[in-house]
Parts: C-alpha cells; structure tokens; sequence
C-alpha cells in the first residue's frame, strides 16, 4: 500500500483540500470504481461493510463533480450493494450515484451543475467540513 496515495476517513474529515489532493494525483484518463462501502451508513446501510464515518451524498458529488470536470473518466463502476428486501433506500441512492455520473460525463455543462440552492438546502453546509467559506454562516 502507497500510504502518500491512500486517504483515510479520520484524516478527510479535518483536511478541507483531500478532494484537491486527491484529483492532483490521478493521472488524465481515470476509472472511477466507487465502493459503496465508503458512504456513511447512515445513509447508505445495505452495503457490505457498514462502517459510521464515511461519506454523505453531497460530499459525494461534489468530489464526483471535480473529478469529471478536471479528467477524462473512461469507465465507471459501483460495488458494495447488499441488497435488504426490507429497505430500498440504498438501492435507489446507488442507481442515484450511477446516474448522477453518467449525467456529469454525458451531459451539457449547464444541466450538470449541482443545484444552485445546494448550500441554502442542504443541512450538511452548515457543518464546517462542508462550507465553501466563512460567509456561508
């Protein structure tokens, strides 16, 4: 294991730039294989190793989002789903996910902005990992 390539959680959720840092390693052509097992499972409990600490669906798409815009994403992958016949929420916010990328690597510019009112909605903006700037407060 490259440990000057590997990000923890513990270490991300105090670095304000490990999205920045982890773009300036991929190379130009990126395969993008996201376990799913890297979503926090509070919102994501039907995964193969549910574990607290992982990631939130914003904070998801905002790192997805930089990716697509600065690299040529060549494929795309998702693994982890456990399915649980008894909740379909993970489900449908994988098929999310999946679409989400598909829309940032095939659509225009204009329609795969993140809604313009995502840091006014979203509960998550509030958190200091997750604010833009100090204005946002």
């Amino acid at each position: 294991v490259n440990f000057d390539k590997t990000f923890f959680a513990h270490e991300m959720a105090i670095n304000d730039y490990w999205m920045d840092e982890v773009v300036e390693q991929l190379t130009g052509d990126v395969l993008i294989i996201l376990d799913l097992d890297a979503i926090d499972p509070s919102i994501f409990p039907s995964t193969t190793n549910p574990v607290s600490g992982g990631l939130f669906y914003y904070e998801t798409l905002t790192f997805l989002k930089q990716v697509f815009d600065s690299k040529n994403v060549v494929g795309l992958e998702l693994t982890g789903l456990f399915p649980n016949e008894n909740d379909k929420s993970s489900d449908f916010l994988a098929a999310k996910l999946y679409y989400k990328m598909l829309s940032y690597k095939f659509a225009s510019d204009e329609s795969t902005e993140l809604d313009e009112d995502f840091d006014k909605e979203n509960p998550f903006s509030k958190l200091s990992k997750f604010k833009d700037n100090e204005e946002d407060f």
